[in-house]
């Protein structure tokens, strides 16, 4: 069981950079129903809303061990049927550095929330995940730090963001290092 601490936000996804699915307030209850595997991130089922989202631990104090609790799979709302992915996203590498670009998925003003970036890069012979979102539709590139060895290739996914849900991700052809 979990019980809000303070006044946050509910997610589609485990980090901030996710799409917000409700607001939360301080003495709000739920049920964990599942936990991330690469953040410490909960899949609560609250009980004002009809549907599950994803908080952050540090805004919610647990009943219970969460180490028990199964890992949940993110589940996206859409794809979209009103908006297309990004086209022509093409990612460069300079040294250390990737730079990711695309074509702008123009929304109307209304419907834009802008972009969403998915990534397992290499940083200082770790493998992590990383997020990250532009709230507008009008920044169309982002440069991260990427470097060689890693057990795994870096990757990633771009999506278009728009106020009911995402498009369909591109996956992003990762230039070696």
């Amino acid at each position: 069981a979990v019980t809000v601490n303070q006044q946050a936000h509910c997610r589609y996804g485990p980090a901030k950079a996710y799409l917000h699915a409700a607001d939360l307030y301080a003495g709000d209850t739920g049920t964990v129903r599942g936990r991330f595997q690469l953040s410490k991130w909960l899949y609560v089922k609250f009980d004002k809303l009809n549907y599950f989202c994803w908080v952050a631990p540090s805004v919610v104090d647990v009943v219970g061990d969460i180490e028990k609790i199964n890992y949940a799979e993110v589940k996206l709302p859409g794809p979209s049927v009103l908006y297309h992915p990004p086209k022509n996203v093409v990612a460069v590498r300079d040294g250390n550095r990737v730079k990711i670009s695309w074509d702008q998925v123009r929304m109307t003003s209304d419907d834009d929330r802008g972009y969403f970036l998915e990534l397992f890069v290499c940083q200082g012979g770790n493998y992590i995940w990383w997020t990250f979102a532009y709230e507008d539709q009008f920044t169309t590139s982002y440069t991260i730090k990427d470097e060689k060895g890693c057990h795994a290739p870096s990757s990633g996914k771009l999506y278009a963001v728009e106020k009911h849900g995402y498009t369909t991700p591109v996956e992003i052809k990762w230039p070696a290092p």
